[in-house]
């Protein structure tokens, strides 16, 4: 028979998971697994100067099968003299309450119970029993979910407890405050099923026996008695290659999160507890591998206790992120967003993200087209903004050209046919930017190249001269004048279109 002792002080000594000295909180079902956990590491207490601590969490399912499982491991404890502690806590009502399964309730009730334990009683460690077999079954589970890499690393043999996102209780009876050193270690990751089934025949120790481990309506359970016997048809060793496939994965991986860690450096600008927003043109610089690890970096961090995130949700917020324009969104998990701004990407919990209107610029609060003065001077309603057109005598055209100002607009006045109008955008306008050799464009795909948020568009002045044949819009205001209205060396005359603030105005209001 394998000498598990030595593999299991192999694996603890190969990953750190003791330091002498150290209290360990182990979790106790009364199975094999558990049962040949806590007798290895009383065999190792000397060496180690360990201080163990028994937890038993009795889950509220089972009847008198649990109330006996609670009771042998009671009983051993004290026949082993170890402290324990044994809590009841009702899963199956908790799963009902948080719309859960009964095995992702009970998993984050038991690991919120053991961090607990470990808090009261001053431990560093929680052990606990998983073997080989386990982990085969987890990462075929993961691949079958359609997991990235961090689930292809199925478990690891130590984990910081602050890595489980799901430790928040389900049960408002208790408080969790687990210390940042608490580790969660797994001894006998490295031991086949079959050989701890063995080393407890061999020191004459008698596991509890759970009949639900039987139970094919549980996932893990169909895996283990379904679906890993018919792959071993195909391959026998199929227990080890998964195991090896996390090992390898777990390995390439570290290499991958320092990557990720720099893209998240480079390209995070600003995390708060409902938002985290990125440098747009930098997250769209990412490998795709790095967009992916940022995005689902921050679900996580805004969703602390969602475990899975679905390839399609990370997919679709992705292809948004490169391709949608101001405005442009998609739903991530859990009531969350992803909003593309004008130079930010945000994932946040609200369901729209609204870059706040400019309080220093003029804008049109209402459709209602307003007729210009010309020559004179135009007021804004509900603002302290007028329009102000002059004809311009004495000009020439490089201070013109030189024109720094955006709210200030020279156009040729006979390339301009009055009345003039000041409108928001309407469906179907069109517009000739100058600088781009007559050819008409979109509004909308002009606003969108030239960064207007999608929020503000309907507030921006287009100033528009109507004819029979329609309307010309002669200048976006603020961004763009039409190579109709522009001035040339041909032009004869000019006419100055400028916006003014009128600090002691009336008629002011704030619309943000």
């Amino acid at each position: 028979m394998t000498d598990l002792l030595h593999l299991a002080q192999h694996t603890i000594e190969t990953h750190g998971l003791l330091d002498a000295g150290d209290g360990v909180v182990v979790g106790v079902s009364g199975g094999p697994d558990s049962l040949c956990l806590l007798h290895l590491l009383l065999r190792l207490q000397p060496a180690y100067r360990l201080t163990l601590h028994v937890a038993h969490l009795h889950h509220g399912a089972r009847g008198p099968a649990a109330d006996a499982d609670a009771e042998f491991v009671a009983a051993l404890a004290a026949a082993w003299h170890l402290p324990v502690t044994v809590e009841r806590h009702d899963v199956p009502a908790l799963a009902c309450q948080h719309k859960l399964t009964f095995e992702e309730a009970a998993r984050r009730v038991r690991y919120a119970f053991l961090a607990q334990v470990a808090v009261r009683v001053g431990a560093s460690r929680i052990a606990v029993g998983h073997n080989a077999d386990d982990q085969a079954e987890t990462v075929l589970m993961h691949i079958l979910r359609g997991s990235g890499l961090a689930g292809l690393r199925g478990m690891r043999p130590l984990t910081p407890l602050a890595e489980y996102r799901f430790l928040t209780p389900l049960t408002t009876e208790t408080s969790l405050s687990p210390r940042a050193d608490l580790d969660l270690i797994r001894p006998l990751l490295d031991i086949p099923r079959s050989e701890i089934e063995s080393y407890c025949a061999a020191q004459g120790l008698e596991p509890r026996f759970d009949r639900s481990n039987l139970d094919t309506t549980y996932f893990r359970n169909r895996l283990r008695h379904d679906l890993l016997p018919l792959l071993q048809s195909y391959n026998p060793n199929i227990h080890t290659r998964l195991c090896h496939t996390a090992a390898v994965v777990a390995a390439d991986y570290e290499l991958l999160i320092l990557l990720y860690d720099q893209a998240w450096s480079d390209t995070m600008i600003e995390e708060q507890k409902t938002a985290i927003r990125f440098d747009l043109d930098r997250w769209r610089a990412l490998p795709v591998a790095a967009q992916r690890a940022t995005l689902r970096r921050a679900i996580r961090r805004l969703r602390q206790d969602l475990r899975d995130v679905d390839f399609v949700h990370i997919e679709d917020g992705r292809h948004v992120a490169l391709t949608g324009e101001t405005g442009a969104q998609a739903i991530l998990p859990r009531g969350l967003v992803l909003t593309v701004g004008y130079e930010q990407l945000t994932i946040s919990d609200t369901a729209v993200v609204v870059p706040p209107l400019p309080a220093d610029e003029p804008l049109l609060w209402n459709s209602a087209p307003l007729v210009v003065a010309t020559p004179g001077v135009t007021l804004l309603p509900d603002s302290d903004w007028v329009l102000q057109a002059d004809r311009v005598s004495g000009w020439n055209l490089p201070r013109i050209t030189d024109n720094a100002d955006p709210w200030i607009a020279y156009l040729d006045a006979d390339a301009c046919t009055a009345p003039f109008i000041l409108r928001s955008r309407q469906p179907g306008d069109r517009f000739r930017p100058q600088g781009m050799g007559g050819h008409t464009v979109k509004l909308s795909a002009f606003m969108t190249n030239v960064k207007i948020p999608h929020a503000w568009r309907d507030h921006i002045p287009l100033l528009v001269a109507h004819s029979e044949s329609g309307s010309d819009i002669l200048w976006v205001c603020g961004h763009r004048v039409s190579e109709t209205a522009a001035v040339t060396p041909d032009t004869e005359r000019v006419m100055r279109m400028r916006f003014v603030r009128q600090p002691h105005a009336s008629a002011v209001s704030s619309h943000n």
